[in-house]
């Protein structure tokens, strides 16, 4: 997968147009987390391969993921669940990246208390930091300015309305759900902190791993 795109579309490592909300620089010093209102929330896996199986300082990327959630405040649902039992709940849903394991649960509220308060999906994304080129007809052209240009991360936070208007998800690939969701409803993005990114591979795996070691 590319590492960047044209500003309006969306794929994994691949960029997203619209205002990013940047949060404070990341402390060292493990921020609280703020109470949310009664919330509803799976983690995904599907789609992902075996990868959101793999160990991070001993424990699965899902069970780390899960353990967010959990952590934020978020009661965990089954994908198993009809749909209009989480519309008749009347509370926001929380879809959370199994491959963005060492997401922070205070970002994940953070982004509840977002989504509900503004009454728009809220998603989290990282800047995108590799070159980005143009390719026009199978040439490569001019470099794509980065400040442009962002990463989908996790979560994805759909505010009650978005969640009752919907008979669905369009999609548990985060980069075309947030296409689809911005097609018909207004959709903030927040920058995740450093430790939220998405991994791609094993060596992602390790690479997030020695970032989060204390």
């Amino acid at each position: 997968m590319p590492p960047g795109m044209p500003r309006g579309h969306l794929s994994w490592g691949t960029t997203v147009g619209g205002t990013m909300t940047t949060p404070a620089p990341d402390s060292p010093v493990t921020p609280e987390i703020p109470e949310i209102p009664p919330t509803l929330g799976s983690v995904v896996e599907e789609g992902r391969g075996s990868l959101p199986f793999a160990l991070i300082h001993g424990e699965g990327l899902v069970a780390c993921a899960a353990w967010a959630l959990g952590d934020a405040g978020v009661t965990a649902v089954d994908f198993g669940t009809p749909w209009a039992a989480i519309v008749e709940s009347g509370e926001p849903f929380v879809l959370h990246d199994a491959l963005c394991p060492m997401t922070p649960a205070s970002f994940v509220a953070d982004c509840v208390n977002a989504a509900v308060d503004r009454d728009a999906v809220v998603v989290g994304v990282r800047p995108v930091t590799d070159t980005v080129k143009r390719v026009e007809d199978g040439t490569v052209g001019a470099t794509v300015d980065r400040e442009s240009l962002v990463a989908v991360a996790s979560p994805v936070v759909l505010p009650p309305g978005v969640v009752a208007a919907l008979d669905g998800l369009p999609s548990l690939d985060f980069a075309e759900l947030v296409t689809a969701l911005r097609a018909r409803f207004p959709v903030e993005l927040v920058e995740a902190p450093a430790t939220a990114r998405r991994v791609g591979s094993a060596d992602d795996v390790r690479l997030l791993e020695a970032l989060t070691t204390p």
